[in-house]
C-alpha cells in the first residue's frame, strides 16, 4: 500500500495497560494511528467500517480510564468495536476478521476476556451490563466498574428502553454511554432520534454539582437518601429553566452532554471524574460515523460496509455484475413497487434495513407508503398487524436473524388473528463473514408449529415473485416469504406475476432409485448434485421442490411415500425441527417406512466465513450432497 502509515505509539500498545503509560496528552495521536491502521486493514480486508470510525477516540478513553479486562466494557452492535479488538491483543491477526478460522467479526467472550458479552444484534448492551452490575454488587465487588456502549441507532430498540426502566429502580453503579451518531446503518428515524438531536444541558452545571455533592458527602451533610431528593428537585430546576424535560433524569438516571466524542483528552477527563459517582448514569456523546475518512463521512450508509477501496482516494472497487443474476433483495425491492402500483392496500415496512432488502425502492417511489421503524423487529410486526386489522396489506422485510427478536409478536398479534402481513424474511439460511449471530437458521423450525402461518420459500426468482403476488391476493393470512442473501440464478428474472396453489409442490425430475426433497435456493445446489450422481453412478433419481414447509404438499408427499424407499431431504436451515423433520413426521404419521437422510445446518452455532465455505464445512455444497447420495445408494 501506498504511504504506508507511521505508528509511533500504536506499535508499543499490545493491551490496554500499554495505553494507560501514556499521557493524556498523547492520546490525540493514538486515536489518529489508530483510526489509520482501521482504514488500512479495512481497505483490503473489507468489513464493517464507518461505525467502527466513529469511536476511535471512545474506545481509546475508556480503555484509559478503566481498569479493563476487570472492568467491564459491553458494547452493542458490535460493528463498533473494531478498534477495540486492535487494542485488545489482537491488532496481530486482525487482518483475519472475518475470514473462515479467522477472529470473529463482532465482539465475542470465547475470543477474548475483554470481549464481555456477545453482540451482534442491537439494543441487549444496556440489560447485559445491568445484569453484570447487580451481579458485581451481589458479590460484593465494588471496585468493579461496569460501561455498556449503546448508540448507532439501538436505542429505538424495545429492549434498551426495558434495560433502563430496569437500571432506574435497580441499585447500581452503571455508566452507559450514549454514542449519538444520528445512524443505524440507514440515517436513523423515530422520535428518540430527534429527542437526542436536540437534547442539551450545561457541563458546567454537572461538573459543579458533582463537586458540591462530594464535598457535601464529606462533611456529612448529604447521603444517600437525600442525594436522591436533591437530584429529583435539581432535574425540576433544570426542567423549568431549559423548557425541556429531560427523559434520562426523569427516570432517576444522572445524564452528562452532550460532549464532543472526537475530543479524547476532554472525553477522558469526564470519564474519570464520573466513573465513581453512585447510581446509574447516562454521557452522552455526539459522534460522527466515518470520522477521519471525507467519504465515510459524507455517505455513512454506503461506507457501512464499504466492500475494497482505495485508502488515498476513497474510491470503491464494486464488481462488475453485469450479466449476472440479481440480488433477491432488488427482486423483492422491484417486485414490491410493481405490486403495489396494482395493489392500492399494500405497504411496506422494514426495521432499520431499507437499503440492505431493497424496500429503498419503494421509499424513493412511494414515500407515504413505506415505513421504516428504526431498530425495533418487534414492534414492525405489530406495527404491520394493526395495519393489516384495518385493511391495509403490509409487506414487513426484516432479516431472518433480526425476526427471532419478534417470535412473540407474530404468534400474539399476526397469527392468532389471522392477519394478512406478508413476513418476507431477507438473509435466510448461512450469511457468511457476519457468523453466528446474524445467519438465518431457525426462522423455519422456529415458525413451523405456529396455527394459521403460510411458510414458502422460492427455488429462484420468478418463484421470489410468484410467491409475492400470491401472498397479496384475499384471504391468505400471514404468509412467510423466505430467501438468501446474494444473487439467484436467472439473469432474465422479470416472469408474469401468477398465483402459485397455496401448499403445492413441483416435481422437478422424476426418478426411481431416491427422492431428493429441497426448500429454496439451496435446490438448485441439489439438482446439479442430482445430476452429477446419476452420471456417476448409474442410478435414477427423483428431485421434488416443496416449495412450502406449511401447509404440506400431502399429495406429492403421499405419492413419495408410496414409491419410494429412500429420501434425501435438504434444506438451508437448522437441522432440527425444520423441512426434514417434517417430512419425517408425515411419513411416521401415514406408515410409510422409508429411510430418510437429512442435510441442513447443523445443531450448531456456525462460524463466520464465505458462504461456500460453510457451506462445505455442512456438506450443504454440491460435493457434500453428492457423497451423501452416494453413501445412501450404494
Amino acid at each position: 500500500m501506498k504511504n504506508e502509515p507511521i505508528y509511533n505509539l500504536l506499535n508499543a500498545i499490545n493491551y490496554p495497560e500499554d495505553l494507560r503509560k501514556l499521557n493524556v496528552d498523547q492520546l490525540p495521536e493514538v486515536c489518529d494511528e489508530l483510526r489509520q491502521d482501521i482504514i488500512k486493514e479495512l481497505c483490503c480486508n473489507p468489513g464493517h467500517f464507518a461505525a467502527s470510525l466513529g469511536t476511535v477516540e471512545l474506545t481509546v478513553a475508556l480503555h484509559y480510564i478503566y481498569n479493563t479486562p476487570y472492568d467491564r466494557i459491553v458494547w452493542d452492535v458490535g460493528h463498533q468495536a473494531y478498534g477495540h479488538k486492535i487494542l485488545t491483543g489482537r491488532r496481530e491477526v486482525f487482518s483475519t476478521n472475518r475470514k473462515f478460522g479467522g477472529i470473529r467479526p463482532f465482539p465475542s467472550p470465547e475470543e477474548s476476556e475483554y470481549d464481555t458479552f456477545t453482540c451482534g444484534h442491537a439494543s441487549n448492551s444496556i440489560s447485559a451490563a445491568l445484569g453484570m452490575a447487580v451481579a458485581a454488587a451481589q458479590k460484593g465487588d465494588s471496585k468493579r466498574h461496569v460501561v455498556a456502549i449503546i448508540g448507532d441507532g439501538s436505542m429505538s430498540g424495545g429492549l434498551a428502553f426495558e434495560g433502563l426502566n430496569n437500571a432506574s429502580v435497580t441499585p447500581n453503579n452503571l455508566l452507559i454511554i450514549l454514542n449519538d451518531n444520528d445512524m443505524a446503518i440507514d440515517r436513523s428515524v423515530g422520535g428518540m432520534k430527534q429527542y437526542l438531536f436536540n437534547l442539551t444541558t450545561s457541563n458546567r452545571y454537572n461538573q459543579l454539582r458533582f463537586s458540591m455533592s462530594r464535598v457535601l458527602f464529606k462533611l456529612g451533610i448529604l447521603n444517600e437518601e437525600r442525594r436522591k431528593a436533591l437530584i429529583r428537585f435539581g432535574n425540576s430546576l433544570k426542567s423549568m429553566a431549559a423548557q425541556q424535560q429531560n427523559i434520562f433524569e426523569g427516570m432517576n438516571i444522572r445524564y452528562f452532554g452532550p460532549i464532543d466524542g472526537h475530543d479524547v483528552r476532554n472525553l477522558a477527563r469526564v470519564l474519570h471524574d464520573i466513573k465513581d459517582l453512585q447510581g446509574p448514569k447516562i454521557l452522552h456523546l455526539h459522534t460522527i460515523k466515518g470520522k477521519g475518512f471525507a467519504p465515510a463521512e459524507e455517505h455513512a450508509t454506503e461506507w457501512h460496509a464499504p466492500g475494497k477501496f482505495d485508502p488515498v482516494t476513497g474510491k470503491r472497487f464494486i464488481a462488475n455484475t453485469e450479466g449476472m443474476p440479481p440480488l433477491f433483495q432488488d427482486v423483492f425491492g422491484n417486485t414490491l413497487v410493481e405490486l403495489a402500483e396494482a395493489n392500492p392496500k399494500i405497504v411496506g415496512v422494514t426495521p432499520a434495513m431499507p437499503s440492505g432488502c431493497s424496500m429503498n425502492i419503494l421509499m424513493e417511489k412511494m414515500p407515504k407508503r413505506a415505513f421504516d421503524v428504526g431498530i425495533a423487529e418487534g414492534h414492525a410486526v405489530t406495527f404491520s398487524g394493526g395495519m393489516a386489522k384495518d385493511g391495509l396489506l403490509p409487506f414487513c422485510n426484516i432479516y431472518s436473524s433480526f425476526l427471532q427478536r419478534a417470535h412473540d409478536n407474530i404468534i400474539h398479534d399476526v397469527a392468532i388473528q389471522n392477519l394478512p402481513v406478508v413476513l418476507c424474511l431477507d438473509r435466510a439460511g448461512l450469511v457468511g463473514e457476519d457468523g453466528p449471530t446474524h445467519h438465518g437458521a431457525f426462522d423455519m423450525a422456529c415458525l413451523r408449529p405456529i396455527p394459521n402461518l403460510t411458510i414458502s420459500s422460492p427455488m429462484d426468482e420468478h418463484e421470489l415473485r410468484r410467491l409475492m403476488y400470491t401472498a397479496q391476493l384475499p384471504d391468505k393470512g400471514p404468509f412467510v416469504i423466505r430467501y438468501p442473501r446474494g444473487r439467484g440464478v436467472l439473469v432474465d428474472w422479470k416472469c408474469p406475476l401468477e398465483e402459485v396453489p397455496v401448499g403445492k409442490g413441483r416435481k422437478l425430475k422424476d426418478g426411481d432409485d431416491l427422492a431428493v426433497i429441497t426448500i429454496g435456493p439451496i435446490g438448485n445446489t441439489a439438482a446439479r448434485a442430482v445430476a452429477q450422481a446419476e452420471a456417476k453412478f448409474g442410478k435414477s433419481i427423483a428431485h421434488f421442490d416443496l416449495r412450502f414447509l406449511k401447509p404440506l404438499d400431502e399429495e406429492l408427499l403421499h405419492e413419495i411415500g408410496r414409491k419410494f424407499k429412500r429420501i434425501l431431504t435438504v434444506e438451508d436451515g437448522i437441522i432440527k425441527g425444520g423441512m426434514g423433520s417434517a417430512i419425517l413426521e408425515f411419513m411416521a404419521d401415514n406408515e410409510y417406512k422409508p429411510t430418510v437422510k437429512r442435510i441442513g445446518i447443523p445443531n450448531i452455532f456456525v462460524e463466520h466465513g464465505s458462504v461456500a465455505e460453510l457451506y462445505h464445512i455442512c456438506d450443504m455444497d454440491e460435493e457434500g450432497i453428492l457423497t451423501k447420495i452416494k453413501e445412501f445408494i450404494n
